[in-house]
């Protein structure tokens, strides 16, 4: 995926944008007998609406936020992709949408956003982007974890891909640990596109979540792979064995046109076995920097009818 400093340079004061999906090569398509994903009824949570606000923290959209309801389980927070110090107005603004109450009861989760060049950085520049947001000067926990940026999606040889994001989890929940020891740490990893079932192998889980579709509305009707997971013995499938809480994985869909197809999208994504999912009518190039035309709450109200 695009970021912001990508495709637009004189925006340095804004965050980092997602902006296409990773391309992949799929492996031998032999879809796994449950590759359609898990029926309403066998899903233990509903549908949550998690969203990428790449916007200063002054903006309409994420002013908006905090008094939808239901709010978004998720926001992610984006300060130039987490180079620009998460300084006292991000933590302001971290901490209001933190305030803000879910359909399921709980508070909306703030994630920072951390980019990881699909592997190639070295883990010592990751880290310190980890740390802008977790380590503050106040010694406060303003973010509830971290998004991971353009995520690998293959194994590796070796396994050497999935064990650097394992690592960068790891030093998540130990750098929100040391901050406040009682905190549930989210880590979120973001292929953009299905993910090898080794990051969901346990013992060796490189994240919570995975977002595991990014595209437009068109993309969402016509080029779903087939399931959340693969592994080039069974090909791609749903995933759902691997996701007892029903919440591993996060579809995001930009460009869709209306409230009714914002409804079906969020249908077809809790259908395709996704616990977590944004859909906007936002367009590329900055298809995130926006709220939809239809308004949080029309949005966020849909999702909680699911399950």
């Amino acid at each position: 995926m695009r970021s912001f400093t990508e495709t637009l340079p004189a925006l340095l004061a804004v965050a980092a944008l997602t902006a296409t999906t990773t391309a992949a090569v799929a492996p031998a398509a032999t879809v796994s007998p449950e590759g359609a994903g898990p029926v309403a009824a066998d899903r233990p949570r509903g549908l949550e609406v998690a969203v990428p606000a790449y916007v200063l923290p002054g903006d309409p959209m994420l002013a908006g936020l905090p008094t939808t309801h239901p709010a978004p389980s998720i926001v992610i927070l984006n300060p130039y992709n987490g180079y620009a110090p998460f300084d006292a107005t991000w933590q302001a603004r971290a901490d209001s949408l933190r305030a803000a109450t879910t359909a399921h009861g709980g508070r909306t989760r703030v994630l920072g956003y951390v980019d990881t060049a699909h592997g190639t950085l070295p883990q010592a520049v990751v880290r310190a982007t980890v740390d802008n947001y977790v380590r503050t000067a106040d010694h406060r926990l303003h973010v509830d974890g971290i998004f991971l940026d353009q995520s690998q999606r293959d194994c590796g040889a070796g396994n050497a891909d999935r064990d650097y994001y394992a690592e960068l989890r790891g030093y998540v929940q130990e750098a929100v640990y040391a901050v406040a020891p009682q905190a549930r740490d989210l880590v979120v990893d973001n292929p953009g596109t299905a993910v090898a079932d080794c990051y969901l192998e346990p013992g060796h889980r490189t994240a919570d979540v995975f977002v595991t579709f990014e595209g437009s509305g068109a993309d969402c009707a016509g080029g779903w792979l087939g399931g959340n997971v693969f592994n080039h013995a069974a090909g791609y499938y749903s995933g759902a064995t691997l996701d007892p809480s029903g919440t591993a994985f996060w579809h995001l869909v930009y460009d869709t046109p209306d409230a009714t197809a914002m409804r079906a999208t969020l249908d077809t994504a809790f259908t395709r076995g996704a616990g977590y999912v944004y859909t906007t009518d936002d367009e590329l190039d900055i298809p995130w920097d926006a709220a939809p035309g239809w308004g949080f709450a029309t949005e966020t109200a849909h999702a909680a009818t699911k399950g």
